[in-house]
């Protein structure tokens, strides 16, 4: 199936705004719409993303499997011929490395997926696909210009996030964040710190406390730069009738009818 033979497009992501979300998503209705169109359009492109869509994307490519071209991005942790094609970063194959069989116990090895080399119709990406490309970085640049331009260079930035179910993120981590930072700021000429809506308050408050009165360095306030995204998702629940803006005292009886 070549690339210009594909005349329409589906996108299912998890935790993203990409219609259909993957909760409504179903599979048995898209493969209908796939066999009805595809006279008229060709296949139907359906890319997908995140552990919560495989299960729809495989089982729209397993009802409608000449109608179809699933492309899964990440691993899906399962057979790969559920899909017409498997986008990954290649540190997912890291366990099947001389490396990786080195440091991974062999009692291990049977429960960590990957367990067989990628074949031809996976593809390997250096890192997680992103949007930040050339463009991004320059209007990027744009819009932090007046803000990073006056600090002293070189200038060190550190974006600190959240834990995930592989990495805590606790006083120790924070410990040993602040002591390497300490160690280098004799080589920089600023130091600028953000945190994330996930960054544990345990975490920011040990490197506010050793940090924040540093000449060097700059904490920055934790106001959302994409405040956006949210006012158009506050405005859309507004549209539909779900939300109002709250303006004061009022009669709110009619919430218990």
């Amino acid at each position: 199936m070549k690339a210009e033979e594909l005349n329409s497009l589906l996108i299912l992501s998890e935790g993203s705004a990409c219609l259909p979300d993957t909760l409504e998503a179903d599979a048995k209705q898209i493969a209908t719409m796939a066999h009805d169109t595809f006279e008229k359009d060709g296949p139907l492109l359906v890319v997908a993303s995140g552990r919560d869509t495989i299960s729809v994307s495989s089982s729209i490519k397993r009802l409608a499997p000449d109608k179809v071209f699933v492309v899964q991005v990440q691993h899906p942790r399962s057979k790969l011929n559920r899909f017409n094609l498997v986008i990954t970063p290649r540190h997912d194959y890291y366990p099947l490395t001389p490396q990786g069989q080195a440091q991974i116990p062999w009692f291990l090895r049977r429960w960590i997926t990957p367990r067989e080399p990628p074949d031809k119709h996976v593809v390997l990406t250096l890192g997680a696909l992103h949007q930040a490309d050339s463009t991004a970085l320059q209007v990027a640049a744009s819009a932090w210009h007046d803000e990073l331009a006056p600090l002293l260079k070189p200038l060190l930035v550190v974006n600190i996030g959240g834990p995930t179910s592989h990495c805590e993120y606790g006083a120790d981590l924070a410990k040993q964040l602040t002591d390497s930072l300490q160690n280098v700021l004799w080589s920089c000429g600023s130091l600028r710190i953000s945190f994330s809506r996930r960054t544990p308050k345990k975490v920011s408050d040990i490197l506010v406390k050793e940090l924040n009165d540093h000449p060097k360095v700059y904490i920055w306030d934790g106001k959302e730069r994409c405040t956006w995204k949210f006012q158009d998702f506050h405005k859309s629940l507004q549209e539909r009738g779900v939300a109002r803006p709250f303006t004061g005292k009022e009669d709110v009886s009619y919430w218990l009818s």
